[in-house]
């Protein structure tokens, strides 16, 4: 035993009730019942005990239960001296007891002693006090000298066994609090990361369509300032119109990817495309049904290349290539021809940055750039 060991206390959840089970504690109370039932018939079994001295037999009894009582509540605050003073108080009881002609209750409380101090004290200290008890024991005891030498070794091994079922017990109580601990951080990470994602989901879908929405109204209402004319500052609001509308569609297909209502990727690209006429999908690879975050991720990119090629490469045609491969998912947006504008400089607009932010968060990645006739966004995912 290293010296750890020897002067340790057995831990509160050894030497606690908690993690009983319900057998258990009936065991431990009819062991309790036993102990106090031999007390009780050692001290009135006689005929000769009547009058004070029965008074002194039964207060000897209830003294003895108090102490042993208050030595489970001192060890289980691990308090050393309170725990000895007591156990002191026990063993000389049981001098008394002798001395008094009370042979069995001597015994009983010397046992308990020996048991109660291998179980629940630091093992440098109890062991004097179980081998005081034990002698105690074996020398005012009647039996033959085999009888009391094996009842001396049983006790002595009932109470290491017990601190030994009493440590192991504690220990598990000890790794069930920590896996308690670490399923609650795990759901409280996994409640963070869903608010993370919520998060994107109303930035990528209501910041750049408010933006948009707001650049097109200020520029009304300087038309309107200004008295231009009537045609241009509609078209304005028309245009605000149509990226309200747009971004209350994407709102409701953001809540239903939350809810994970998603359509399938394939159906989804082939509707994207319909709406433009000079636009075609291609599926290539062994298709399987991807994450939520990257389903949404592929649906994203795919609506901003789509919308970014119609806005600077009017009238080209537009090619969508979604390829699952056996470690990620790429999917590729160019356009054959048209002036990349403002993409050019930026390498991609202000939609394509928070696509590109979501490919990361994701361990993947997003280029946005000039390609050989047009304008190419390539969205690469892990699966």
């Amino acid at each position: 035993m290293t010296e750890n060991t020897w002067t340790r206390w057995p831990s509160t959840e050894a030497l606690g009730r908690q993690g009983l089970s319900g057998a258990r504690r009936l065991l431990a109370w009819a062991v309790r019942m036993l102990v106090l039932g031999a007390l009780l018939w050692g001290a009135f079994a006689d005929q000769h005990v009547h009058g004070w001295g029965a008074v002194g037999a039964a207060a000897g009894v209830l003294l003895a239960a108090f102490a042993a009582w208050a030595l489970f509540r001192t060890t289980l605050a691990h308090r050393l001296w309170p725990s000895l003073g007591l156990v002191t108080v026990l063993m000389g009881m049981g001098f008394v007891a002798q001395a008094a002609g009370f042979h069995i209750p001597a015994l009983v409380i010397w046992c308990g002693c020996a048991v109660t101090a291998l179980e629940r004290l630091p093992m440098v200290t109890a062991l004097p006090i179980a081998a005081v008890a034990l002698a105690s024991y074996a020398a005012f005891n009647t039996d033959a000298w085999l009888t009391t030498a094996a009842t001396t070794a049983g006790m002595a091994l009932a109470g290491y066994v017990l601190r030994l079922d009493a440590e192991a017990r504690g220990q598990a109580q000890r790794l069930l609090v920590q896996e308690r601990a670490a399923r609650a951080a795990e759901a409280e990470s996994a409640a963070l990361a869903e608010r993370a994602r919520i998060a994107r989901e109303i930035h990528d879908v209501l910041a750049h369509s408010l933006s948009a929405q707001l650049v097109h109204l200020e520029a009304a209402r300087l038309l309107i300032e200004r008295d231009a004319d009537r045609e241009q500052i509609l078209q304005r609001v028309v245009a605000a119109r149509g990226m309200a509308r747009d971004g209350l569609t994407e709102t409701r297909q953001a809540l239903s990817a939350l809810r994970g209502e998603l359509t399938p990727l394939e159906d989804f690209l082939a509707r994207l495309v319909d709406t433009d006429s000079g636009a075609e999908v291609t599926i290539t690879g062994e298709r399987r049904p991807l994450s939520a975050e990257a389903s949404q991720a592929v649906r994203r990119v795919a609506q901003e290349a789509l919308t970014n090629a119609r806005e600077h490469a009017a009238g080209a045609k537009v090619a969508v290539r979604l390829d699952y491969g056996a470690h990620e998912v790429t999917l590729d947006v160019r356009d054959s021809g048209g002036s990349p504008g403002e993409l050019t400089g930026t390498g991609g607009g202000y939609g394509l940055l928070g696509m590109r932010e979501r490919a990361e968060l994701l361990g993947g990645s997003l280029r946005a750039g000039p390609g050989e006739e047009g304008f190419v966004v390539t969205l690469k995912v892990p699966v």
